[in-house]
């Protein structure tokens, strides 16, 4: 098992997601456990969700409306910087190095210690969590991390029109990776897990009271496969350090 830095040495974390939701399923109970350590954790989404919105819905308020949800969401887990990218289509999420700069330019200012990434790395037994936009996303975010935030010779204009010098991450997470090495026991926090995804009304409204046992489901799965106690909730990672 992967031994990442302890919590109490890390300050900040940003989290870089494809979509609104993504970071609430994939990490919900591990976000809302770091916001309870005081760690202050910012979620940057580089898409507002716009296709992820039933065949009748109104897809001009679609964007708006599901930033609102993730606003709420992220406030019911203790994240309260929430930020999006604006020009990034929903399902056309590529890696290319206009994405990796703008993720650099996010990282510069927040400073994080950690970086929570969706794994740029396909999971072929669960291909729904390894969409297209969360491997990109995933692919940008550690490129970003790595080199592109810590060479102060990659984009000098952010550091000399912007102020916003080269910084070091000091680990990856990636989540829905294929083989992840380290456990977060999320028992304690599972209800602002639920509440978190259950803001996500758009999204979730329709599973009704079957969202918690899926999720409870999810949580107990991961927790024994990573040698939690039996009973116990967890969601796993792959844990990458940059030293």
């Amino acid at each position: 098992m992967a031994t990442p830095r302890p919590d109490h040495g890390i300050e900040r974390i940003l989290a870089v997601m494809a979509h609104p939701n993504d970071a609430d399923f994939g990490a919900g109970g591990t976000l809302a456990t770091w916001t309870r350590a005081g760690i202050d954790v910012t979620l940057l989404c580089l898409t507002r969700g716009e296709q992820g919105a039933r065949p009748d819905a109104d897809i001009a308020a679609i964007p708006a409306l599901r930033e609102a949800e993730q606003r709420a969401a992220s406030a019911a887990l203790g994240v309260h910087d929430v930020r999006f990218l604006d020009g990034v289509r929903d399902g056309w999420v590529a890696p290319t190095q206009d994405l990796v700069r703008e993720i650099v330019r996010v990282i510069r200012d927040v400073r994080p210690q950690r970086v929570l990434a969706q794994s740029p790395e396909r999971i072929y037994d669960r291909i729904q969590a390894s969409h297209p936009d969360h491997l990109a996303a995933g692919e940008a975010t550690v490129r970003a991390c790595y080199p592109a935030a810590e060479n102060p010779f990659a984009w000098p204009e952010l550091h000399d029109d912007e102020g916003l010098p080269f910084w070091h991450v000091g680990e990856i997470w990636l989540m829905a990776h294929p083989t992840p090495d380290h456990v977060v026991d999320i028992t304690d926090v599972f209800d602002a897990k639920v509440a978190a995804l259950r803001a996500h009304a758009s999204q979730t409204a329709h599973r009704g009271e079957e969202l918690p046992v899926f999720l409870r489901a999810m949580g107990t799965r991961l927790g024994a496969l990573l040698g939690l106690p039996e009973g116990r909730l967890g969601e796993g990672f792959k844990v990458v350090p940059l030293n």
